[in-house]
């Protein structure tokens, strides 16, 4: 028998999205970003984000809902592309009650 190599499919940082997520219905990386840091009260990079967003996507877990322009002057141009994400079939949400009243209190 051969391991697969590689990391595991399974991420605590990723299912604790799917959980904001569940209770947000839609999001865009920057959005999860300041919510998660939030939430969840740790410190994780946008970097990290944008893998686990990317790697949901493959896995089923996130989908792409939308590509908005937004026009506006930002310190590096006049424009950004939000990238709307929601949750996809294979997404386990665990429902947390905890999760949604944290998010009223935003």
């Amino acid at each position: 028998m051969s391991k697969k190599l590689g990391r595991k499919a399974k991420s605590q940082i990723r299912d604790e999205m799917v959980d904001l997520l569940f209770f947000l219905k839609e999001a865009y990386g920057y959005d999860l970003y300041k919510k998660y840091c939030k939430v969840y009260d740790k410190k994780i990079s946008m970097r990290s984000i944008y893998y686990h967003l990317n790697k949901g996507v493959e896995l089923g877990v996130f989908n792409l809902k939308e590509i908005r322009d937004v026009k506006g002057d930002f310190s590096w141009g006049s424009g950004v592309k939000q990238v709307i994400f929601q949750l996809g079939v294979n997404a386990q949400p665990s429902g947390n009650k905890e999760i949604a009243n944290k998010l009223r209190n935003i």
